[in-house]
């Protein structure tokens, strides 16, 4: 009688051992909903305060000039974020495009860079004509020297005031392309 009372005993000492031992070596946090590491997507992995980066051209003339109050790298998605970046684009001219926002992202490499609140861009010309160009974002493409909204875009230049929705600029062409709802008042002289 002992005999058959031992058995199950067994086995069921057995089994609470091994309930033991499979309580002890799983780990509690897997069975949450929040990541082990929270913020580890937004985790910056370096930031710079008031930096300031110089690019000459292969010629030796100044092609841009660039600072930002503080830039941040997310280690995770390889985008630089920048708090009010101010940009002087000289590529070779005397005259240099000065290009300013609130905020700023760069992505991966450098390939697009997406101007964020109170854009603006604005050059004076030999003659001393500002322009000025003021939109809430703006997208450029440094690679290919090409930038583009579909936001309301406001153009002010010596003769006048446009005004449009969407925009695309081809930087290297000097032209521009107002997409859609084009206003203009200009002062014939």
């Amino acid at each position: 009688m002992l005999r058959k009372l031992l058995t199950p005993i067994l086995f069921v000492i057995a089994a609470a051992l091994l309930a033991a031992i499979g309580y002890w070596n799983i780990n509690p946090d897997s069975f949450s909903d929040r990541p082990t590491k929270p913020g580890s997507e937004n985790a910056i992995d370096f930031y710079v305060i008031n930096a300031k980066t110089v690019q000459y051209q292969v010629d030796g003339k100044l092609h841009y000039e660039m600072t930002t109050d503080k830039l941040k790298h997310l280690k995770a998605t390889d985008i630089t974020l920048l708090s009010n970046p101010n940009l002087d684009l000289y590529r070779g001219s005397d005259f240099p495009w000065h290009v300013r926002s609130e905020r700023g992202e760069v992505a991966p490499e450098g390939k697009e860079v997406e101007l964020i609140d109170k854009v603006r861009v604005e050059r004076t010309d030999a003659k001393g004509r500002p322009t000025i160009l003021t939109t809430s974002r703006l997208t450029v493409f440094p690679e290919k020297e090409y930038a583009q909204t579909q936001q309301a875009v406001r153009i002010d230049a010596a003769n006048g005031v446009t005004t449009a929705q969407g925009m695309k600029a081809y930087l290297n062409d000097g032209r521009m392309l107002l997409l859609s709802n084009v206003r203009g008042q200009h002062e014939v002289r």
